[in-house]
């Protein structure tokens, strides 16, 4: 008898997880983990907490629906406050696991998860792991290996696109048989027993979605079918107030709740029904830049952490705390900066022209260590992504993947993007 464990990480769906669908088709029973690891709520290097409230509470209205969504599918799913090393290996015992199946990672900290738990389990133990966060699969993409993948997102995007496919999502599975369910009184733990405190959603949120999997499909919903949005997404997403100025898919993407794979596969069928047009294809080539810096963390491991980036190059960085501070709250020279920062401090969002402008001024004019903004971000963003957040630091403090290293004319922008003042009005209170 095959009996398989789950273990889910930043793959917190039913629908196009290889993962669950392979343990599915090939065991009598299948047993579900999810844990809320100590050390992704501890403090980083620079001091903040590595996953902060807005964060913290979407990822728990994530865990709760997949439970709600695994439990149709008769797969009871387990809840722990505590790390996997410590859990997986009970958990096997008790259920006679032959297989465990998770999602590939790559990161330092996950791999260092991931061997803690390989030690700590029988050696007879087989381990399944599939890279499923991709739109295109590393087996599908036009380059040798990981080390070939070019520096330039153009080159990448453009070869990618004329020389791989997308696959096919995968369904849901099958519900399995009522008698693989077993007694599961598990409980979520609070925001306060992860050390956070509890909040409300600000009322000018741009993001005041909740998680999981049914609330991503929903929102794609709304922003494909019922407000027909993605047809003027490339118009519309570099704005600043409001909802619907983008698709805000990222938090989703981020924890897993929904596969770019899925969101492809909307778009087509969106341009095969509704239109085709620029606008689609911007929904599409931003997943394509969400890929690039996956495949940059793939060939480049610990330098997108590292002072130097991936272009090991040297500037005289700085570690001003006042600096720092007064970026943090909003108390820069710039008011477009400051209503930026105080969106973030106050909903964990922040839209992607804001992130460009704060980033550029945190490491270009104020040469602060790049690093310490990216901690900030990880800790703040509802939707952080390890290999897009560092990525795109790296990318705006000049060694990561721009040749142009360019910085920002803070004012320009401001003047172009927000004109009449809106938003900086709604985030300034003076």
């Amino acid at each position: 008898m095959k009996n398989s464990l789950v273990w889910f990480r930043n793959d917190l769906r039913t629908i196009d997880n290889q993962s669950l669908s392979k343990a599915c088709e090939t065991s009598e029973k299948v047993i579900a983990v999810y844990c809320f690891d100590p050390l992704q709520f501890a403090e980083t290097d620079f001091g903040f907490p590595k996953t902060g409230k807005f964060r913290a509470k979407f990822l728990l209205e994530t865990v709760k629906n997949l439970q709600q969504q695994l439990k149709k599918l008769n797969i009871p799913l387990l809840i722990y406050h505590d790390s996997p090393e410590n859990i997986l290996p009970s958990l096997v015992e008790k259920h006679k696991i032959n297989t465990l199946y998770l999602q590939r990672e790559w990161t330092e900290e996950e791999v260092a998860v991931e061997e803690n738990v390989r030690a700590s389990l029988p050696n007879d133990i087989s381990i399944q792991k599939y890279y499923d966060q991709f739109l295109f699969h590393p087996e599908d993409i036009p380059f040798d290996d990981f080390t070939k993948i070019p520096k330039v997102f153009t080159e990448f995007r453009k070869r990618s696109e004329k020389n791989s496919e997308v696959r096919k999502p995968i369904s849901k599975p099958e519900p399995l048989s009522e008698k693989n369910l077993i007694e599961n009184e598990m409980k979520l733990p609070t925001l306060h027993e992860l050390g956070l405190e509890d909040f409300e959603v600000h009322n000018n949120s741009a993001f005041p979605f909740s998680g999981g999997e049914e609330a991503a499909w929903e929102r794609l919903d709304h922003y494909f079918w019922k407000t027909k949005k993605l047809q003027e997404y490339k118009q519309t997403r570099n704005g600043l107030l409001g909802e619907d100025y983008s698709s805000k898919f990222s938090a989703w993407l981020a924890n897993g709740s929904i596969s770019a794979r899925s969101i492809y596969a909307e778009v087509k069928k969106f341009e095969s029904e509704i239109t085709k047009n620029q606008d689609t294809y911007w929904l599409v080539f931003e997943l394509i830049w969400r890929d690039f810096f996956k495949y940059v963390s793939l060939q480049h491991g610990s330098k997108i952490f590292q002072l130097g980036g991936i272009l090991e190059k040297e500037y005289d960085w700085k570690k001003e705390e006042d600096v720092i501070k007064n970026w943090i709250e909003g108390n820069t020279e710039y008011d477009f900066v400051n209503a930026n920062m105080n969106e973030i401090a106050a909903t964990g969002f922040m839209s992607n022209r804001g992130r460009q402008n704060v980033a550029s001024y945190f490491a270009k004019e104020k040469y602060q260590d790049w690093r310490i903004g990216a901690s900030y971000f990880e800790s703040m963003l509802i939707d952080y992504d390890v290999h897009s957040n560092w990525g795109n630091w790296m990318y705006n403090a000049g060694v990561g993947n721009d040749p142009r290293d360019r910085k920002f004319n803070i004012e320009k922008q401001a003047d172009r993007y927000d004109p009449d003042k809106k938003y900086v009005k709604g985030w300034i209170k003076k």
